[in-house]
């Protein structure tokens, strides 16, 4: 375990200090009811146990059920996750796509899915054993608050945590009730969904049902997503509860419409990219899980949790590689299918005591998971042909030889993957006076991976294709530390520090520059993270959170070279991420409440570095060992990443802002919100393309009435009100040159919802 710098600590603390002497006028005679009344949230991310976010030594913020569902479609995280400053949620409008979720940088590199932070959903991880996560599955109809955690204390959830984001499911209602609403907008989008909510003796529930269609805003990204979920709680007596979690989804033939060129981009924002519609891209997905977890309180101070979980998983996509490509017996094809088996169980203890006269409290556990996925790969294409037979430069289409695309045809993969992680873990805190609090923790994680490859003696080339079998097992401790010093009732300082890591996905891990199996070259990025931060209360309306931060990485993941079909990654030497967060939330008479989060992020690589050349012309392949055109046919070859390059994806400045008011005499609520995000580079040299800045307004309104037992609601949304072009989301490192998915122009929803109380 790499030596922790307590002396790192300390200068951090002393900042805390420095900062809470920098001209912060606050009103030592405001109530504290005023600070639970502005940061009412109960969290439990950060501590794993219930406390107010305001006397917490991290960075921690939460999304409430009226943020993520008022005037909202209620399909996609980032519609909510835009307030939570440090965190970028791009909807990349590609339906085949999950989200792409960014931490402080962290994530950043994911070509899809999410890389480098942790999800959580009611408690049971949704990031495998092996770092990759999606948010799919989230219901944001039962949503009752989303938390994202920043900084060091992510580090207390094991692999691949450089942040962490979990959500929350709303209990069952008092009464029983019925909710159903219908939502329409731009692109024929149409949405509807059914919920159920009850209650009874030691027993409480909520379910949803809804699904969701849309012709997209460009060409080929036609969307179909079916999913529902359901809670139910269980009083089995006064000290002992149990809760079910059940989940799923069904995405048909999603259309994934890809990246476009900066011509393309250009010329038609709107169309589909090259190949898309030539190999009819797509993705099906369907996804079903389950877990339980039981709570029994021992005596006041000791509660034990038990958690276990298993789900199935299914991923179908038809990607766009030329065939004469994929004829390459190195060639995993153009059809990538994986079925999924996961679960786990996590046990936990958690106890609260007095150390003399001082309070503490600490949880002590473990947690196991495992995943195995069946993964093979075909052709997109069927011909006449033999296997191996068809000359490179035939496409679809091709008469002589019955070439048909976007079918599933040949089998060229065949491998089975599992990946399981062992941890153990211990955080608590301490309060040594009612002004102060120390607060640590340590987590030991063990991440074992295993490939097992059966197709080297199924192609008609035996032995073109190596044995791409193997295992390798990566250890790691993570210590974190940090303090909070309440310097009144309504000012908070706080300092911490850790470290994480993350290790490669099966993904980036799978090829080897030369020879054959898992690439055991390839190690995980380890960072050392120090925060410093102020919380505090403006007067009796005004919240404020800010915090700065700097990170330092060794190991990190990029891309190496591309040939065959074989995306080999490397580790680099080393990088760093710094910056501020800074959030305001206040409210006034009148029902007028005013918004804001900004971040400053300075990410970067802070050593040299070989990566490949963006394909050019004929270029099909890099090898960054050669120079281009050599070795490998239309090899575009590498070149040299000086220290100081920024890293692609990262944003240096957010900006998020809203002005809501409510008139509850007409039930009337509305509100105006604008964002803005500065340009982000799409590769490793700037001369390779940028996605511009943009900034845009949106507005909402709606009414809410009240008869009888009935509660109707009605709103409008307008997205982009003055129809900026912009680019949404980027590709990383994209070799094609494919980098950008533009976002739509000015788009509209409209939203209609009911519910009755029996």
């Amino acid at each position: 375990m790499p030596v922790f710098k307590l002396n790192k600590i300390s200068r951090l603390l002393t900042m805390a200090g420095l900062l809470g002497s920098s001209g912060l006028v606050v009103a030592e005679e405001v109530d504290t009811a005023s600070v639970l009344k502005m940061a009412p949230i109960v969290v439990t991310t950060g501590t794993r146990m219930e406390q107010n976010s305001f006397d917490l030594p991290m960075s921690i913020n939460a999304t409430s059920a009226e943020e993520i569902q008022e005037g909202q479609l209620k399909v996609n995280l980032s519609e909510s996750a835009v307030r939570v400053p440090g965190v970028v949620v791009n909807n990349r409008n590609n339906p085949a796509q999950d989200l792409a979720i960014q931490i402080r940088g962290f994530g950043a590199r994911s070509a899809f899915g999410v890389r480098g932070v942790r999800l959580y959903a009611d408690g049971i991880p949704m990031t495998m054993p092996d770092g990759q996560g999606q948010t799919g599955t989230f219901n944001l109809d039962t949503a009752n608050r989303v938390e994202y955690l920043r900084g060091p204390f992510s580090a207390l959830y094991g692999n691949s945590s450089g942040g962490v984001v979990q959500i929350f499911t709303q209990d069952g209602t008092k009464e029983p009730t019925i909710s159903s609403g219908a939502t329409f907008g731009s692109y024929n989008t149409q949405r509807y969904n059914l919920g159920f909510s009850d209650s009874g003796d030691g027993f409480d529930y909520i379910v949803n049902a809804n699904t969701y269609r849309s012709d997209g805003y460009r060409d080929q990204s036609d969307t179909s997503r079916d999913t529902l979920h359901g809670k139910i709680n269980f009083k089995l007596g006064d000290d002992t509860k149990l809760t079910i979690v059940a989940t799923a989804l069904e995405q048909r033939n999603n259309e994934d419409p890809q990246g476009l060129d900066a011509t393309q981009l250009r010329n038609n924002p709107k169309q589909a990219g090259t190949s898309s519609e030539l190999f009819n891209t797509r993705v099906s997905r369907n996804h079903q899980q389950a877990g339980a977890t039981l709570e029994h309180l021992f005596t006041p101070d000791d509660t034990l949790r038990l958690m276990a979980y298993y789900g199935q998983r299914s991923n179908e996509q038809f990607q766009s590689v030329t065939v004469g490509a994929q004829r390459n017996d190195l060639q995993g094809g153009g059809v990538a299918t994986i079925d999924r088996d996961f679960g786990g169980a996590d046990v936990r203890w958690v106890h609260k005591g007095l150390l003399g006269e001082m309070p503490y409290n600490f949880t002590v556990g473990m947690n196991y998971d495992r995943m195995e996925d069946d993964r093979k790969g075909y052709e997109n294409f069927t011909s006449n042909r033999a296997l191996g037979a068809l000359p490179a430069g035939v496409n679809c289409g091709n008469v002589a030889n019955a070439v048909v695309c976007g079918v599933k045809g040949n089998l060229r993969r065949n491998e089975t993957n599992t990946a399981k992680n062992f941890d153990q873990y211990i955080q608590g805190a301490i309060d040594l006076s009612k002004r102060f609090t120390l607060s640590g923790g340590l987590r030991h994680s063990k991440v074992r991976f295993e490939n097992d490859d059966k197709f080297m003696l199924n192609t008609a080339y035996t032995g073109v294709n190596p044995d791409d079998s193997g295992r390798v097992t990566f250890s790691e401790t993570t210590p974190v530390i940090g303090a909070i010093f309440k310097v009144t009732d309504t000012l908070n300082l706080y300092a911490n520090a850790g470290e994480s890591f993350e290790t490669p996905t099966f993904v980036e891990m799978a090829y080897r520059a030369t020879g054959d199996g898992l690439n055991f070259d390839l190690k995980p990025a380890k960072s050392r993270q120090y925060e410093v931060g102020a919380k505090a209360m403006l007067g009796d309306s005004t919240l404020v959170n800010a915090s700065v931060f700097k990170i330092d990485t060794d190991d990190e993941i990029v891309l190496q070279q591309q040939a065959g079909g074989r995306s080999v990654f490397q580790n680099i030497k080393s990088s760093e991420r710094k910056g501020f967060e800074l959030s305001l939330d206040s409210k006034f008479d009148n029902n007028l409440r005013a918004y804001l989060a900004y971040t400053y992020l300075d990410a970067e690589f802070s050593s040299d570095f070989m990566a490949c050349r963006p394909f050019v012309g004929v270029n099909t392949a890099c090898n960054i060992n050669l120079p281009p055109a050599a070795g490998t046919p239309g090899n575009s070859g590498g070149e040299a990443i000086a220290s100081g390059t920024d890293i692609p994806g990262t944003y240096k400045h957010t900006l998020y802002g809203e002005l809501s008011w409510k008139y509850d005499p007409m039930g009337f609520s509305t509100a105006l919100e604008g964002r803005a995000f500065s340009k982000t580079y799409v590769a490793f040299k700037p001369e390779y393309g940028k996605a511009d800045g943009y900034a845009i307004a949106s507005w909402r309104g709606g009414f809410t009435q009240n008869v009888n037992n009935w509660k109707f609601n009605e709103f409008v949304r307008i997205d982009n009100m003055f129809d900026k072009e912009y680019v949404g989301s980027v590709r990383i490192a994209d070799l094609n040159g494919r980098y950008y998915e533009p976002a739509p122009g000015r788009t509209w929803l409209l939203g209609l919802n009911a519910a009755y109380k029996f």
